[in-house]
């Protein structure tokens, strides 16, 4: 709910929106080559987006992690002409996985790294794992520029990520928050945004619709606007965070028509569940009439950030008429 300090908040920032364009928007485009990781930075430039959020395996032989240092300083160079902010994002957090992201970040000049763990096994193993792989990171790139974010990604609770934070004792380590991801860990999305506030920088926005299963939740990705999430809720409070500043420094448009996630965690599960394994996240290609889905998907991306930009115009005018200025 927004109060008189929060208003003046929403009112200062939300003009300067840092939205950025995410390449899982055109997962399918991408995965059938008919849209390059050098489109998205077009893409992102007509749009008047603040940058692009990239994983390293986005565009199939044309991906990232397949080029070479000329290649990735040209790419990078690119975004840097087009004033684009470039993030890179990889689906693990062994060394490998990071390395290889933090290979891509340094040649193209990317200020941000996103990772989020899959491992199998019992939580308190996982957990352990997952702290190992942080400090490994932090011995190994304190020195980089880089900053790291951990994504809650369907298996890890809100509060177990705080703890990995925390316990971190790494300044340049924080929370990329996804609307809907915590659902598939049985949390709702406002209360799960208030366990992680704190910690948050950045933002995977998208909308989906809550699938009940036996013990847990999925959650089924949809047209922004037509989910079951509490987007405009949810947008308000993250425009609120940080004190004189604001805390979160990018937006990421993630739209993701038809993804679906099951549940990972469940009621009464104790507490040292089975963590299973998960494969990376994948949208199934349709079975028919692949051109109109690959046109859907393009229309889909277009249509969240109307949706969004409607959105932050509705929050704005909220946070006027509350200060009395509407």
């Amino acid at each position: 709910m927004l109060t008189t300090a929060n208003a003046a908040k929403v009112v200062q920032r939300i003009d300067t929106i840092p939205l950025f364009l995410h390449a899982y928007a055109y997962h399918l485009n991408m995965r059938c080559g008919r849209i390059l990781p050098a489109d998205l930075l077009d893409i992102a430039h007509r749009q008047q987006l603040a940058g692009v959020k990239i994983h390293v395996l986005d565009g199939e032989a044309a991906a990232l992690c397949h080029a070479g240092p000329e290649e990735l300083q040209g790419f990078g160079a690119r975004a840097a002409a087009l004033g684009l902010e470039l993030h890179i994002e990889t689906s693990a957090s062994d060394a490998v996985a990071i390395d290889e992201a933090v290979r891509i970040a340094r040649h193209t000049g990317a200020r941000s790294v996103r990772f989020y763990p899959r491992y199998e096994g019992h939580l308190h193993d996982v957990l352990g794992r997952v702290a190992a792989d942080i400090q490994s990171m932090k011995a190994r790139y304190s020195d980089s520029g880089l900053r790291f974010t951990i994504e809650q990604h369907e298996d890890l609770t809100s509060h177990e990520l705080v703890a990995l934070v925390a316990g971190s004792d790494w300044p340049q380590l924080s929370i990329l928050f996804d609307f809907a991801n915590m659902i598939n860990a049985n949390e709702a999305p406002l209360a799960a945004l208030d366990a992680m506030a704190a910690h948050v920088t950045e933002v995977h926005i998208k909308d989906a619709r809550i699938v009940a299963e036996a013990t847990g939740n999925g959650h089924l990705a949809c047209r922004s606007g037509h989910g079951g999430l509490p987007f405009r809720a949810l947008l308000t409070r993250l425009l609120c965070l940080g004190d004189k500043q604001p805390q979160v420094r990018a937006y990421g448009l993630e739209e993701e028509v038809d993804y679906y996630a099951p549940p990972f965690r469940h009621d009464n599960e104790g507490p040292n569940p089975w963590i299973p394994w998960r494969e990376m996240s994948e949208t199934p290609l349709p079975e028919h009439d692949l051109p109109a889905r690959l046109q859907q998907e393009i229309d889909d991306a277009a249509a969240q950030l109307v949706f969004v930009r409607q959105t932050l115009a509705l929050i704005r005018a909220e946070a006027m008429g509350f200060l009395g200025e509407g």
